[in-house]
């Protein structure tokens, strides 16, 4: 796993920064989360173990210190927690979406879904299995940073938002191009 995140705010340009955040995984759940003293300072945690854990306390609290933020597996149906989701919107600095092998692309909807119908304004970041090839298409539908896979060239990676000059297809960024004919 790089050790740096491409960032590609709605209104900017995409760049690379440090990663902040360690991923909690489901073979990691031992009823908590991870000591942040060593690390990085933050935790994303999957979904699930949010839906189970979120009333506890300790977990609140550091959530709403900006140490918490959750990760959406391919098969998580976000659509069954609505309340949870409007919930998150105030305390979670940063949800991701999970890829576990690059051609399952369920992450695409699960950020759609976030944007469109739940107006969701934070940070999106794809995880997993992320390939270059799948910047552009992210970058479309919601996804404003990605943890590409440790093998991807960053140079390249970067280049990926340059390859179009033309939109035709609805994005969340709002930019698309009206062709006159």
């Amino acid at each position: 796993m790089m050790n740096e995140i491409l960032h590609f705010p709605k209104d900017g340009k995409p760049h690379f920064a440090p990663n902040q955040w360690q991923i909690l995984s489901w073979d990691q759940d031992e009823g908590g989360i991870p000591d942040l003293e060593h690390g990085p300072s933050k935790v994303l945690v999957p979904f699930a173990w949010w839906v189970k854990h979120h009333k506890e306390q300790d977990i609140l609290a550091r959530a709403q210190a900006g140490q918490i933020g959750v990760w959406f597996a391919a098969d998580d149906d976000i659509l069954k927690h609505a309340d949870l989701l409007e919930e998150g919107k105030t305390l979670w600095p940063l949800v991701a979406a999970h890829f576990p092998i690059f051609r399952d692309g369920r992450s695409f909807s699960t950020a759609a879904l976030l944007r469109e119908r739940y107006s969701w304004n934070g940070e999106i970041r794809a995880i997993g299995d992320v390939l270059i090839d799948q910047l552009l298409q992210g970058a479309r539908v919601g996804f404003d940073s990605f943890a590409l896979r440790s093998d991807q060239d960053k140079d390249v990676a970067l280049k990926q938002f340059d390859l179009f000059s033309v939109t035709t297809q609805n994005s969340w960024r709002g930019k698309r191009t009206t062709l006159s004919l």
